[in-house]
């Protein structure tokens, strides 16, 4: 009688599968779950009050609303250029279709900080641009605008990398018959082609969010660090800490904490659906 195949990991033994089970939880333990308790750790060391303190003051405040209109202008922007070069990539032949993506995986290659030193030499004082936007009284880099800008560079190919594949995979037969049956392209992607990416579409917004709320590298370089004006979260948390203000640091912190681990349960959430779907189907 043969031998049914199955997962080759359950005919290793059982103390070699303790040991693995073993190295990946304490390896997860020490480089993830110590450093986030530490976190909390230090932000309520002098108690409650002192953490809601460092949360209510005006520059953390601010910070924190910097960083949500930063992240409400890029994730939406970035959402809208992911489906249109997706759709385009996945659906469409065209010339520089390969150019397109390498220019789409570019920011994952170059580091943050020498994003944000790009838009200094476009928009910098000392820029060619620069005399014309001090004319016209535009103000890009050490402003609000400069850290939108840096924002939805480095974080622009979360979405459409996750879409890309997906609709590479789902292919276009169905799309095809929709627009045979009379659908518009608008009626089409609605009806047909947004219900089959949704899950890869919340995922990649995810992401981006998340990456969006905590940037430093570029953000740091085209904000100039005025507090009170271009500090986002990750730039005020920096601040307090080279003050030496470590509690209200690590409370300003564990905001973008809260914020990692929302985004762990989010993403374990639609992963869960995504899968059941799958198998529903």
């Amino acid at each position: 009688m043969q031998r049914k195949a199955g997962n080759p990991s359950i005919t290793e033994p059982l103390p070699v599968r303790a040991l693995l089970m073993l190295a990946a939880i304490g390896y997860i333990g020490i480089l993830v779950i110590l450093p986030l308790a530490a976190v909390f750790s230090e932000a309520l060391r002098q108690g409650i009050d002192a953490y809601f303190v460092a949360l209510h003051e005006p520059n953390a405040i601010y910070a924190i609303h910097l960083t949500l209109l930063v992240a409400a202008i890029a994730v939406p922007a970035n959402l809208i250029f992911g489906i249109c070069a997706s759709w385009a990539i996945a659906k469409f032949e065209f010339t520089g279709k390969r150019l397109l993506i390498t220019f789409i995986d570019l920011p994952f290659s170059v580091s943050p900080v020498i994003s944000g030193l790009i838009y200094i030499l476009l928009f910098g004082a000392h820029s060619a641009l620069g005399q014309w936007l001090a004319d016209h009284d535009i103000q890009i880099v050490f402003a609000v605008p400069g850290l939108v800008i840096a924002t939805i560079f480095v974080t622009f190919p979360f979405v459409a990398r996750e879409l890309i594949p997906l609709m590479q995979e789902q292919g276009i037969e169905e799309e095809e018959a929709a627009i045979m049956l009379g659908a518009n392209g608008f009626r089409t992607f609605m009806s047909v082609t947004l219900p089959n990416i949704k899950w890869g579409l919340l995922y990649g917004v995810l992401l981006c969010n998340a990456r969006a709320m905590g940037e430093f590298g570029a953000v740091s370089v085209v904000s100039g660090h005025i507090r009170g004006e271009t500090n986002t979260i990750p730039l005020h948390v920096e601040i307090l800490y080279n003050e030496y203000n470590f509690v209200a640091a690590f409370a300003v912190a564990s905001i973008l904490t809260i914020l990692a681990v929302v985004t762990l349960l989010l993403k374990t959430i639609i992963e869960i659906k995504y899968a059941r779907e799958i198998q529903a189907q």
